[in-house]
């Protein structure tokens, strides 16, 4: 970069985002002293921040984003005094947040999620008094929240979720006059939420879940309409939670049995003593396990999350669909399309791209992509395609599956030659493979999951157990008439208590008729009430 750029005394604005320049960032900053800002977001680069890059006096948007930088952050950006933006994220920066960066006092946007920054926040970024977006999160941050957050009082949203912070949400948090997003899931908060946040007029979004949090929930709309599960404790006047007189009539219980309870507690003790080799035999067992999957996914060099440890795969993957281009889209659902991607390696897959940008800032988006994954990897059945891994990054955001080379039931089913290959015998076997799936998604996953998607068309509904069960009996139908039977659909069976249709009637004209054995499976008539 710096070989191809040469020295520029009077160069003020520098944006190379969004390319592929590799290598580390190695201008000779004391020859760029009007340089006000400098955004290298989105390539390949790697090495670590230049201490020297404080040398540049007039910058004031530093933007690394989405590279592969590692090391610590230097302090020597301390010398920054006209820095309003920083932008770090996504990139692979250890360490702690520097002590130093209380002095960039002119501060308005700082992010450095998705690192691997350890240690506390310091409490210097109190004296960030101008600071309005503040992002720490997926981190590995520990500790206490500090106090001296109360000082932020232009802030309007703060993210520190998926670290380990500890102890308590302090007070005043709630002083922070100008916050409407705050964000801190995933940690191990504990104690009371502080009430003082019924007083926050300006708080609208808010995410408490999964921590260890309990007792009373404030009355105020950000939580009512706020994300507060994984979080045993808690009770108020909200749906799905316990109403906090029923909760504290349930702690005198446990308070009078005290006793029966220590008790309880020895015995447990001393169970727990004798299944204690059990206990590491099966932990040995499982990381072993763990390992091998672990090892598996990673010779696919895919699993990719926040890191960028799967751009490569991501780089092949969009090489193989020319971006994503309409010719080789093998499908479209309610979020988002598959296409078919041949890999340099010769190997096959599909590639479900999703509708919206996942790292946008959208928590629901976020956590409707990670939710799904992690349903994906539980799931281990033969009527269900494999999950091989995800990529995500601030463009694309796409699971990567076993590619099926015969295409889809309702590809097979438009086609007549197709179509009188796929005989009775086999039809049945696809709705008992359907049905074998359902029953293992509903029964044998915890939590169960609902597919949504059975049939080839999606439909908008609230997603429930019944719902797939419908879904099924459309693909039933569908298999047995060799179309969709929409016209079936269209009669208004409420003018009918009881309709018995013929099974000949509706049968796929492209094949014999079935033998009796796979009539007596299919049943010789439906009863729709």
């Amino acid at each position: 970069m710096y070989e191809a750029f040469g020295d520029h005394p009077n160069l003020t604005f520098l944006d190379l985002s969004n390319n592929n320049f590799c290598g580390e960032i190695s201008f000779n900053w004391g020859n760029f002293s009007k340089l006000s800002t400098f955004i290298v977001s989105m390539n390949n680069i790697s090495g670590s921040i230049p201490p020297d890059i404080g040398n540049s006096p007039k910058l004031q948007v530093l933007d690394l984003s989405s590279n592969h930088i590692v090391g610590k952050i230097p302090v020597q950006l301390e010398m920054l005094s006209s820095l309003n933006k920083l932008i770090l994220n996504l990139n692979q920066l250890s360490g702690g947040v520097p002590l130093e960066f209380g002095s960039l006092t002119k501060l308005q946007y700082l992010d450095l999620s998705a690192n691997k920054l350890s240690s506390s926040i310091p409490k210097s970024i109190g004296n960030l008094l101008k600071l309005h977006y503040l992002n720490l999160s997926n981190n590995q941050l520990s500790h206490k929240i500090p106090t001296e957050f109360e000082k932020l009082i232009h802030l309007s949203e703060l993210d520190l979720s998926h670290n380990i912070l500890q102890e308590e949400i302090p007070p005043q948090v709630c002083n922070m006059g100008s916050l409407e997003k705050l964000n801190l899931s995933h940690n191990n908060l504990s104690d009371f939420i502080p009430r003082c946040f019924e007083e926050m007029r300006s708080l609208s979004c808010i995410d408490i879940s999964y921590n260890e949090l309990h007792g009373p929930i404030p009355n105020s709309t950000a939580f009512k309409d706020g994300l507060m599960e994984g979080n045993k404790g808690l009770c108020g006047n909200f749906e799905a939670l316990p109403s906090c007189d029923a909760f504290t009539s349930h702690k005198q219980t446990l308070k009078k049995k005290w006793v029966v309870i220590v008790f309880a507690i020895l015995g447990i003790v001393v169970l727990l003593t004798g299944l204690t080799g059990f206990f590491f035999f099966f932990q040995q067992r499982k990381r072993v396990s763990q390992e091998e999957q672990s090892n598996s996914m990673n010779r696919l060099r895919l699993l990719s999350v926040l890191n960028f440890d799967g751009k490569i795969m991501h780089e092949e993957i969009i090489k193989a669909t020319d971006d994503f281009d309409e010719k080789f889209c093998i499908g479209k659902g309610g979020q988002g399309s598959v296409y078919k991607a041949e890999l340099p390696s010769g190997d096959i897959v599909a590639v479900k791209k999703f509708n919206s940008q996942l790292l946008s800032g959208n928590m629901a988006d976020q956590d409707e992509f990670l939710n799904e994954v992690l349903a994906l990897n539980e799931i281990r059945h033969r009527n269900i395609v494999k999950f091989h891994g995800f990529c995500s990054n601030a463009r694309h955001s796409f699971l990567v599956c076993e590619y099926l080379h015969r295409g889809s039931l309702a590809r097979i089913l438009g086609n007549d030659a197709t179509a009188k290959e796929l005989s009775w015998n086999r039809r049945i076997n696809v709705i008992k493979g359907v049905a074998n799936a359902l029953s293992y998604l509903h029964h044998d996953c915890l939590p169960s999951i609902i597919h949504r998607d059975i049939s080839k068309i999606a439909y908008t509904m609230r997603a429930t157990e019944k719902y797939d069960v419908y879904s099924f009996g459309v693909l039933v139908f569908e298999v047995i008439k060799g179309n969709h039977p929409r016209d079936f659909f269209s009669i208004n069976f409420s003018s009918f208590s009881n309709m018995i249709i013929d099974v000949n009637k509706i049968l796929d004209p492209r094949l014999p008729t079935p033998s009796p054995s796979v009539m007596d499976y299919g049943g010789c008539h439906f009863m729709l009430r």
